[in-house]
């Protein structure tokens, strides 16, 4: 079965890695190529950098393609390759039905959730900021309606309100190697099972835009630690202070008084946003719509990422000011 792999960040590499490892151990298979984006300026001196998929694949000597769009000079490329299937996780560009027809075997694609729910190309964070106790993984044959392809396997991550969209998205990219290779095995032996997605039970996450990540200090402090765990690394979570913006990288809600700094006075009604008090272990204390956020780390602009203490020992004045 010979393989065309398509992916572009780093997630995707660490899939594609772990699938040349699996996948050479079988002489039923060869990755034939690696489809992936365009080199992207980068750096001071915006040199041209290929994707982190065409790092990993020129390590595994894995020729390359790299075409600003799938058009009929990329079709006759991939069919000199000869593939069978294409095997798909975060690539960012949509196959048309003449690319499809390249593959006798069709295309399977890995989604980071438990489809038909969110379709789109941010589930990961739509579902921790819906604060949802489980998430997963799905490997999914390729449709040519976004996400909506018959469910090949699929497998449940229980979460526990700490996670981050880097750390989710780890987790999937170390178990998506091994799926991926699960389903192709049993494509090989006829084994496969495709299970139809219920449509009406579908539901949809946009693409994030920077501005998504200014917090609201109206939202009680659990939304808002969701949304900081969620829009982390990319676009991170605002605000403002002195107009300049504040990044807020990680943040816990606050349940305790023990190790506030004197004169602290968490009880006195105070408008949301503002900043109450440094507990000494948790963090800095701010107000928000409904209970109090503890600030772990935090970035001022034009600045670097700091802890809490950091943070305080350059901004004097940040206890008492309004965000």
């Amino acid at each position: 079965m010979n393989i065309l792999y398509a992916g572009s960040p780093d997630i995707s590499a660490k899939v594609l890695e772990d699938l040349c490892e699996l996948t050479k151990k079988s002489p039923d298979f060869n990755i034939v190529g690696v489809l992936t984006n365009p080199p992207s300026a980068k750096g001071r001196h915006k040199d041209l950098i290929p994707t982190e998929v065409a790092q990993s694949a020129i390590k595994y000597n894995i020729p390359v393609l790299e075409p600003e769009k799938l058009d009929a000079e990329l079709r006759e490329k991939v069919s000199a390759l000869n593939p069978d299937i294409l095997v798909c996780f975060a690539y960012g560009k949509i196959f048309g039905p003449k690319f499809m027809a390249l593959f006798p075997q069709g295309g399977i694609n890995l989604h980071p959730s438990l489809l038909p729910k969110y379709r789109g190309c941010a589930p990961v964070p739509a579902a921790i900021l819906n604060q949802e106790e489980e998430t997963g993984i799905t490997v999914q044959k390729l449709a040519l309606e976004m996400d909506s392809g018959d469910i090949l396997l699929q497998t449940k991550i229980k979460l526990d309100f700490t996670e981050t969209s880097e750390s989710l998205l780890n987790k999937a990219a170390f178990m998506g190697g091994e799926l991926l290779y699960q389903v192709l095995c049993n494509l090989k032996d006829g084994k496969v099972e495709a299970t139809p997605q219920d449509s009406s039970q579908a539901t949809y996450c946009e693409m994030l835009k920077k501005e998504d990540g200014l917090i609201d200090w109206k939202k009680s402090a659990k939304e808002i630690c969701a949304k900081i765990r969620a829009f982390y690394p990319w676009p991170s979570s605002f605000t403002t202070y002195k107009d300049l913006q504040l990044k807020i990288h990680s943040a816990k809600v606050f349940n305790g008084f023990a190790n506030c700094s004197e004169n602290a006075n968490l009880s006195t009604p105070v408008e949301p946003g503002t900043v109450l008090a440094l507990d000494k272990k948790e963090g800095i204390l701010i107000q928000t719509g409904e209970g109090i956020l503890a600030v772990e780390n935090l970035q001022l602009q034009a600045k670097k990422a700091m802890n809490f203490k950091d943070f305080l020992n350059g901004n004097k004045d940040f206890i008492g000011s309004k965000l």
